[in-house]
């Protein structure tokens, strides 16, 4: 990802109402990272699991912040429990930032994450989290906002899935 994007995106997290961002890093996105890290208004906790981050971003967003998640897509999988409980269950909105590995859009597709990326929109419409694919620059920062004002909304999960311009 361009660093260009990087910054944008950041600055969409933050126009958005997002301060606190747990996360287990990837690869395409991981431009992200310094930039939040070195954010005064922005929290960046790194977690050992997906499932360990989602709880964590939960846990800050019932304590009084914006919380999203920030991994790749095989996160999912690995945090479906936490994400149907806590996220859908218990009604607690958290953005998911996803680096969309194996999906059609994905630059860097490789048949190690093909399967992967087949699947992770049918998990995210079986879990009941909306979801939007982003492939390009256009328009991010309303599409970030959008995202974070349906996550308040519907007191849910709400999913951004970054491949194309994002996995180059």
């Amino acid at each position: 990802m361009k660093n260009e994007l990087a910054q944008r995106l950041v600055r969409g997290l933050k126009d958005a109402g997002v301060d606190f961002v747990s996360y287990l890093p990837e690869t395409r996105l991981s431009q992200i990272v310094p930039l939040i890290r070195d954010d005064p208004a922005m929290e960046l906790i790194p977690a050992s699991s997906e499932q360990e981050a989602v709880t964590i971003a939960v846990g800050a967003t019932l304590g009084g912040k914006q919380g999203a998640v920030y991994m790749e897509n095989t996160g999912v999988y690995v945090s479906s429990y936490s994400l149907l409980v806590t996220g859908k269950q218990l009604g607690v909105p958290i953005l998911l930032v996803i680096g969309y590995l194996g999906g059609v859009p994905d630059q860097r597709n490789s048949f190690l994450y093909a399967t992967i990326g087949k699947h992770t929109v049918p998990v995210l419409e079986g879990l009941g989290i909306e979801y939007q694919i982003i492939e390009d620059g256009q328009k991010l920062e309303n599409k970030i906002r959008d995202a974070v004002k349906a996550a308040n909304a519907q007191r849910a999960p709400y999913a951004l899935l970054f491949a194309g311009e994002f996995s180059e």
